[in-house]
């Protein structure tokens, strides 16, 4: 696996590894896509590190840089930032667009995974 998936941190997702780390995970995965001119991007970047050391192993907390890989936001048909999309067995099964509050983020994120 080129990355490391550390519990509880977010994982840097790109175009190149974007099939391995999220589509092809045992595990849900919640994708965050962003871009450094974002102001909401960055509002809910700490609610989200938050939120991958609550969910543990149970669920991936990943990020890409929409800017810097079109590829997956083209596929995914992201038009807005941010754009959570949460992914189970390579399927998309959730979106949430926009900064919202942890808790929001929590009940919405869980619920998308499943659990």
């Amino acid at each position: 696996m080129s990355q490391k998936l550390e519990v509880g941190s977010l994982v840097t997702v790109t175009d190149d590894t974007f099939a391995e780390l999220v589509l092809a995970s045992d595990r849900p995965v919640v994708v965050d896509f962003w871009a450094n001119w974002c102001p909401p991007c960055k509002a809910i970047e700490k609610s989200l590190v938050e939120l991958a050391q609550e969910f543990g192993d149970r669920m991936v907390v990943a990020k890409i840089n929409s800017d810097e890989n079109p590829v997956a936001t083209r596929s995914y048909r992201v038009m807005s930032l941010p754009t959570l999309l949460v992914f189970r067995q390579g399927e998309v099964v959730g979106s949430t667009v926009g900064s919202r509050p942890k808790t929001y983020l929590r009940q919405t994120l869980t619920a998308q995974a499943g659990w």
